[in-house]
């Protein structure tokens, strides 16, 4: 099979969808790779390494999308739409509850479209290709949280960890998943005072035995979430409703009742975000001032740092990557958990999560 590779276009998305060691690995069951110049050069890897592993350079967007296959890492922009084709695979990130129009133009073209974030196995690691990304999203939430917390940056210039004498700062975490545990992690680490909120008990029970008493853990109500709102300086938002659109829990009027110049860090952006004053920003310009509150709003934070997420995302994308380039479409009738990542095929949303959102896009 011909795979392509393209350059990722959004702002500053430096990962790549295939790395070199990945192309060695396919080249190996006999396909062919067309990366095109420089995929992968944020990352670390050069032109060079891909051809020693394989691949074929190519020097334009078409010469890249024009395969059978498609990898990439983000969903495609509207200047991409137009290398989208009826018979071709895509595989990549799509979050398609936030994008009317990208979902919009699947449904014409006829693409078979398979997003990362719903892949969906049996077992403990459910998300297996939705999890390294929200790892590193999770430890990078406080740490973007931190630097934006600092008054030359817009925050009120609380130091996470305090000193001794005076207060460490506040971390509230709406959210107990993989994203919510990992930035409770790295909060801790750095000695700030840290509240995680889920409406999952046994998920809080889980986090006691992880955390112990250095995370105080709140059941998730509309009375539980305005107490800590307020007296956070820096609320992270990490929840997850799989396909779906996440929930609104931060209301603008809550927004308004918190410190000013404290910090919101929203890692559900990408589906949609669940504070109402928050919208997607970009790594050029990644934060605003909404109701005195400093608002980060970066849908693909892992591109901060893609030596590491591009390698984390390979390891769990390949397996599945070398099934679709050996089976084609067939893949999806062989592997019960691939074929839950289908969102949109043969003209049609097929994803239930994705159904319930555009109900009126539903043939």
């Amino acid at each position: 099979m011909e795979i392509g590779v393209p350059k990722e276009t959004k702002d500053q998305e430096f990962r790549v969808g295939l790395s070199p060691s990945s192309v060695r690995v396919l080249r190996e069951n006999g396909h062919s790779i067309f990366v095109q110049t420089q995929a992968g050069h944020g990352a670390g890897f050069t032109d060079a390494d891909y051809m020693n592993a394989g691949a074929e350079i190519v020097s334009t967007d078409e010469a890249a999308w024009n395969r059978e296959l498609v990898v990439k890492v983000k969903e495609p922009l509207s200047s991409e739409y137009k290398f989208l084709q009826k018979g071709q695979i895509l595989f990549t990130y799509l979050h398609l509850a936030a994008d009317r129009k990208l979902t919009e133009h699947l449904i014409d073209c006829g693409t078979c479209a398979i997003a990362y974030e719903t892949v969906e196995q049996p077992g403990p690691n459910r998300l297996p290709l939705l999890t390294p990304m929200s790892v590193i999203a999770g430890r990078l939430s406080v740490q973007f949280g931190a630097r934006f917390l600092e008054r030359q940056q817009g925050g009120r210039g609380v130091l996470l960890g305090g000193v001794p004498g005076v207060r460490p700062g506040k971390v509230v975490i709406l959210g107990g998943g993989v994203v919510g545990t990992e930035a409770a992690k790295i909060a801790v680490g750095m000695g700030a005072a840290v509240q995680i909120l889920d409406v999952n008990v046994e998920r809080l029970s889980y986090l006691e035995t992880l955390f112990g008493s250095r995370v105080e853990l709140l059941y998730s109500n509309s009375a539980h979430i305005e107490t800590a709102v307020k007296e956070a300086d820096l609320l992270i938002g990490a929840v997850l409703v799989l396909g779906r659109r996440a929930p609104i829990l931060v209301s603008r009027e809550l927004v308004k009742q918190m410190q000013p110049g404290s910090v919101i860090v929203d890692v559900a952006v990408d589906q949609g975000g669940c504070v109402e004053t928050l919208h997607a920003t970009s790594h050029t310009n990644p934060v605003y001032i909404e109701e005195g509150v400093v608002h980060y709003g970066v849908p693909n934070m892992p591109g901060a740092v893609p030596w590491t997420s591009a390698q984390a995302l390979n390891n769990s994308t390949l397996p599945f990557v070398v099934q679709l380039a050996n089976l084609g479409i067939k893949a999806l009738d062989v592997n019960p958990s691939l074929a839950k990542g289908v969102n949109v095929q043969n003209h049609r949303i097929v994803h239930p999560a994705v159904q319930e959102v555009f109900p009126d896009l539903v043939s």
